[in-house]
């Protein structure tokens, strides 16, 4: 009964595939296939492409019933995207959104660091993933509490450059590809091409240092402490 509770209590992991569907392909899709006066035209189909990704974001609250600052960014951008593009702003205030919206994030987790309370080690020293238990127990023997408390921050700042990096980066790509004028079909079609090559150009880059961040934690725990991957992990 209680390892039914247990699993009960333990959220639903997110879908990579599904989010990657309703967030990237078919609002992209839409944009630069539907948004011709033939099809569904150019406000409709920035409507409709928009649903998706809001959507998803509405569901996955509900299924997870979990409220994250980052979430409710990515929220906000949808929103901020379609307000442009309906209200047929400049193409400059897409580029200037797509910058701040990482920008924000990037100096979010720069100042938890300065408070002493890193993102980082929220994200990341997770007790379902590690045995934090021992981990602090174990620095603590070897007198290395503060040196560990300091490479976490230094991580932490390694995080915040990689939203100083795709700041840079989706300013750039919004600049260089979106350069019509909003509530245009040329304005929905590039908005499509740039939503799609974001994922290869910004978020798989952005992945792969996350991941080489979480090597160094790991190597970081492993080095301080003397236990191997292995035993730092939660077994239960």
């Amino acid at each position: 009964m209680s390892s039914e509770n247990n699993q009960a209590s333990v959220p639903a992991k997110n879908n990579t595939f599904l989010e990657l569907i309703f967030n990237i392909i078919v609002p992209s899709l839409i944009l630069m296939k539907l948004s011709d006066d033939a099809y569904l035209g150019t406000v409709n189909a920035l409507i409709i492409a928009l649903a998706f990704p809001i959507g998803y974001g509405i569901y996955d609250f509900a299924t997870q019933r979990t409220f994250n600052f980052i979430s409710l960014l990515g929220f906000l951008s949808t929103l901020l995207t379609g307000v442009i593009g309906l209200f047929e702003l400049d193409a400059n205030w897409l580029a200037i959104k797509e910058a701040a919206i990482p920008a924000v994030i990037g100096l979010v987790v720069l100042a938890s660091g300065f408070m002493n309370k890193p993102l980082l080690a929220k994200l990341m020293l997770n007790p379902a993933l590690f045995n934090l238990n021992l981990i602090y127990d174990t620095l603590a023997t070897h007198g290395n509490t503060d040196l560990f408390r300091r490479k976490i921050n230094r991580a932490n700042h390694l995080l915040a450059s990689t939203f100083v990096f795709s700041s840079a980066a989706n300013y750039i790509l919004a600049k260089m590809i979106v350069t019509s004028q909003a509530g245009t079909v040329e304005f929905n079609e590039q908005l499509g091409e740039m939503t799609l090559l974001s994922y290869p150009v910004i978020a798989i880059p952005s992945l792969i240092m996350l991941i080489a961040i979480m090597v160094y934690v790991v190597k970081t725990i492993t080095q301080l402490t003397g236990l191997n991957f292995e035993q730092v992990l939660n077994q239960e």
